[in-house]
């Protein structure tokens, strides 16, 4: 259920911002830095957008080209995927090339990330949206609190680094210090969400959909809009705009 509601809130939010900025209807190009299996880049050449999406990993490219290959020929033609890093996207992309650049979940497997987000502002077009989506961690210590685990929680306090569902030690970012990047980057935070406030902790990463799952979305998305609650979100989503 979490990467449910991640992925739901985050592709909403995208959309949202998508319309504020730009006018209706304007085919935007699109980069999606770390696509995974292609998602979020489907769901925005569905709406008519020609989206690049960047993916080292080989296997999540090949998941994502197959599900690529059973949409319609007009979503397939606005849709090109490459195998690259996305701390590489300065050699395969020129200066200004996207009005639109995605980089979700990628972050917080990069032990240093200004070079990523430099590159990732540089191929931004003047006035173009660059959507991040991080680990926060302000709120590290609610999930081992939440499920009893006081010595992680203490020590979670004073740290950055957790631990993926997968085993792999990752990374997490304070907003204060996100938000000082992206101003040096020439990309100043506009807007900002919380991902997650309510599930993903305690609940745990295997617990299916409710039947009310619109009704879960609507909670989670008026708590990331509102503070105090976005603050201690599992994850945020921050918003930049090319200066």
């Amino acid at each position: 259920m979490p990467q449910v509601v991640r992925r739901e809130l985050v592709a909403r939010q995208v959309e949202e911002q998508i319309g504020q900025r730009f006018p209706l209807g304007q085919r935007l190009r699109v980069l999606d830095v770390g696509m995974g299996q292609g998602s979020q880049a489907l769901r925005l050449a569905r709406a008519g957008h020609a989206v690049t999406g960047v993916e080292t990993d080989s296997g999540l490219l090949t998941a994502a080209r197959e599900v690529l290959a059973r949409e319609p020929e007009g979503i397939r033609d606005r849709v090109r995927m490459l195998q690259g890093d996305g701390r590489d996207t300065g050699a395969h992309f020129l200066p200004g090339a996207f009005d639109v650049v995605l980089c979700h979940g990628v972050l917080m497997y990069v032990d240093e990330p200004d070079p990523l987000l430099a590159g990732l502002a540089r191929v931004l077009a003047p006035g173009g949206l660059l959507s991040l989506v991080v680990r926060n961690a302000d709120a590290l210590a609610l999930r081992p609190g939440l499920t009893g685990d006081w010595r992680g929680a203490l020590a979670a306090f004073d740290s950055v680094h957790w631990t993926d569902p997968l085993g792999v030690t990752a990374r997490a970012d304070r907003l204060a210090s996100l938000t000082e990047n992206l101003a040096g980057i020439g990309a100043p935070l506009s807007t900002w969400y919380g991902i997650r406030v309510f599930t993903g902790r305690a609940s745990g990463a295997d617990t299916a959909p409710p039947e009310d799952l619109g009704t879960l979305l609507a909670a989670e998305d008026r708590a990331g809009r509102t503070d105090p609650y976005r603050q201690v979100a599992e994850l945020l989503h921050l918003c930049g705009v090319r200066g």
